[in-house]
């Protein structure tokens, strides 16, 4: 049976993020994209679809109407229409499709990430087995759907969070914040606290490297790495490498980075593994390489500016090394897995 995880996103102020469950899961006028000059270096593989001549980004160009409609708020979209569109083109060969729209502005109401988890076939981490590859129109590879309403968002975030919501959290640990790390100690992409200090009095401070303060479903956009059980739940540590989580019970704000709780839990690594079982596949076995295909969708041809920012972003975003210069301190994939895994987003030859 299929078992859709629907994750709908929501950026607060201080560049946290929020994700809406349904079974666990997470515009405005299009004026930047009038130049169509963008096309006649690219590949045409259809009337409105075209691939870089990098073979990193694919345009998809909609009706205004077809356009529109995946940027309505609270309304559960149907990106199937997009990644069937994939699949008639390209082989199954892709774990994620990261499915971008190219507003200028942050959408009023919308999220700023959601994912749609096509299947999980990962034993120990929570959740349910289950694959409903089907209804995307792939075979049996695809991982989830990403959506975010702006290209800025490779950079800035939440991409990083978007991709972990495959792995997490699917009930690995109890939490106040559905799907995220809550109040915590995991202190990663999916939010909580990686120091605990008690103030007595069942009143805590919370802190995330080093600073008082964190989010209960986001730390930060793209500017921290996954965490050590973020890890875990990828297959990239095993157990004997995960640290004690500390959970607090029935926590409730009183200020920034301060809350209460009745208590403060500990969960050791054998108590995780005693609750979920061992992680199949195991560190040695799981994936490490992932592909990856980014689907551009507007109104119309993209500008060039547009593209060769969008290149630039999604090759610093993918590059098995540190970004460049202008990312700053932004975690790219493979700085973010501590040069664990690695993301493919060139595009593989098309079908015959």
């Amino acid at each position: 049976m299929t078992n859709l995880k629907f994750l709908r996103f929501s950026l607060l102020v201080s560049l946290a993020f929020i994700n809406v469950f349904s079974f666990y899961s997470c515009s405005k006028e299009d004026t930047n994209n009038d130049d169509a000059s963008v096309t006649e270096d690219a590949l045409k593989l259809d009337e409105d679809f075209y691939i870089n001549e990098e073979k990193t980004v694919v345009n998809y160009i909609l009706s205004s109407e077809d356009y529109n409609s995946f940027l309505v708020p609270d309304t559960e979209k149907d990106f199937s229409k997009i990644t069937k569109k994939v699949y008639e083109h390209f082989e199954d060969d892709f774990d994620f499709i990261f499915i971008l729209s190219n507003e200028k502005e942050q959408p009023s109401g919308l999220y700023y990430g959601v994912t749609y988890t096509a299947q999980n076939n990962i034993e120990g981490i929570g959740g349910n087995l289950y694959n409903g590859t089907a209804k995307y129109g792939s075979a049996g590879k695809l991982k989830s759907v990403i959506h975010m309403p702006r290209t800025e968002y490779i950079k800035n975030g939440p991409f990083l969070h978007e991709i972990m919501h495959y792995w997490g959290n699917y009930d690995f640990i109890e939490t106040q914040e559905n799907g995220h790390w809550g109040f915590s100690s995991i202190g990663g992409q999916l939010g909580g606290f990686d120091e605990l200090v008690d103030s007595g009095d069942n009143t805590y401070i919370g802190k995330l490297n080093g600073e008082k303060g964190f989010g209960t479903f986001a730390n930060g956009g793209n500017s921290i790495p996954y965490a050590n059980a973020e890890l875990y739940l990828m297959g990239l540590i095993g157990a004997d490498e995960l640290n004690d989580i500390k959970i607090a019970k029935n926590a409730k704000t009183t200020k920034y980075g301060e809350f209460t709780a009745d208590e403060i839990i500990t969960l050791t690594a054998s108590d995780i593994v005693a609750k979920h079982g061992e992680r199949k596949p195991s560190v040695a076995a799981s994936q490490k390489l992932f592909n990856a295909i980014v689907v551009v969708i507007s109104k119309s041809a993209l500008s060039k500016d547009v593209m060769n920012s969008l290149e630039d972003n999604i090759e610093n975003f993918s590059r098995n090394a540190a970004p460049d210069a202008s990312w700053g301190n932004t975690n790219n994939f493979w700085m973010a897995t501590k040069e664990k895994a690695k993301l493919n987003i060139v595009i593989p030859n098309p079908k015959k």
